[in-house]
């Protein structure tokens, strides 16, 4: 519940990008030891978008505000913090949200990256919506972008098949006559990091050295069995923690790990696969962009009308997971 004192806030527009790069099930059949029938009945994806050689972060990060700026008519001068969930950046620093600030030019606006992987979105508006009811900030463009092809070892059958790139774009502004954020879950599993990681500076981790030379390197099953049974917990604890009943919430947007996934927290949470956003399908998993992607897919496609309850969820690389409870009113 919000503190009586806090400033309420808002999504107030939403904007998303993908490159035009299409990697088919039928292109992976040529590059590893796959098929299309094999992916589908696994993960539910079709293709993936993939950023060309020399496209980054920066650039879809840039893509999809531009979107949103245009679809809603925002004027971004008086933005003061920006926000860039990645784990993708174009260098480890400047920041994706330093080269977002230059490409604007909005003068005022802190800048900084914030690195929670799949649960980055949610991570993001969590902080934004923090930093709005502190009375530090009015307004936060929050951003999600990955190119997650530069770090896909297509060697790898088990985690190639899974990965694209993308990016979606939100602005959080301040609004005590229409609060949009009513609750939050946020988590973490630091001990299960290893399951899902890229190794960096470090190429060892708690002892044990690091395979995967940089690109993604990922123990399924593990991650699996985590997310199925905390993602669940944690929705039932966001919607306590609002004051509703689960089945009280319009829609559910998990981020789009896997559709096998998806279906297993849907069925141990007893809420329904129809009420579902999911980006997967045609972009793979896109990390942190992943939820912003399904959103404004199920606006695009007029399922997500003002005043819905949406229930998000984010889990991945930490082991880290947040949940959001908020109101659709742009």
């Amino acid at each position: 519940m919000m503190n009586a004192n806090a400033i309420p806030s808002r999504i107030t527009a939403i904007g998303t990008y993908v490159p035009s790069g299409v990697l088919r099930n039928a292109d992976l059949e040529k590059m590893v030891e796959t098929s299309d029938e094999w992916i589908l009945q696994r993960t539910g994806i079709h293709e993936r978008r993939i950023a060309a050689k020399d496209e980054f972060t920066s650039d879809l990060a840039i893509a999809a505000v531009e979107n949103m700026a245009a679809a809603y008519g925002k004027n971004l001068t008086d933005v003061d913090l920006i926000l860039v969930a990645t784990s993708t950046p174009d260098f480890p620093f400047p920041s994706v949200a330093s080269q977002i600030q230059a490409h604007f030019g909005i003068a005022q606006a802190g800048a900084m990256d914030l690195s929670a992987t799949c649960a980055g979105f949610t991570y993001a508006l969590h902080t934004a919506n923090a930093m709005i009811a502190s009375g530090l900030h009015r307004k936060v463009l929050v951003v999600a972008a990955e190119t997650l092809s530069k770090v896909t070892d297509y060697t790898d059958r088990t985690t190639c098949i899974l990965f694209g790139d993308g990016a979606g774009a939100v602005l959080v502004e301040a609004d005590p006559d229409a609060p949009g954020f009513h609750a939050a879950y946020l988590g973490s599993k630091g001990d299960g990091g290893i399951h899902v990681y890229r190794s960096g500076l470090s190429t060892s981790m708690d002892g044990r050295e690091l395979a995967g030379n940089g690109c993604i390197v990922q123990n399924g099953r593990e991650v699996y069995k985590w997310a199925v049974t905390t993602v669940p917990t944690g929705m039932q604890e966001v919607a306590s923690r609002a004051g509703i009943a689960l089945d009280e919430v319009d829609w559910f947007i998990p981020h789009s790990a896997n559709l096998r996934m998806i279906e297993s927290i849907c069925e141990r949470s007893g809420f329904p696969l129809e009420k579902t956003l999911y980006s997967l399908a045609y972009y793979g998993n896109t990390s942190a962009a992943t939820i912003p992607l399904a959103l404004g897919l199920g606006i695009e496609q007029g399922k997500v009308k003002a005043g819905d309850k949406i229930l998000l969820y984010g889990f991945g690389g930490g082991l880290v997971h947040a949940g959001l409870l908020l109101t659709w009113q742009p």
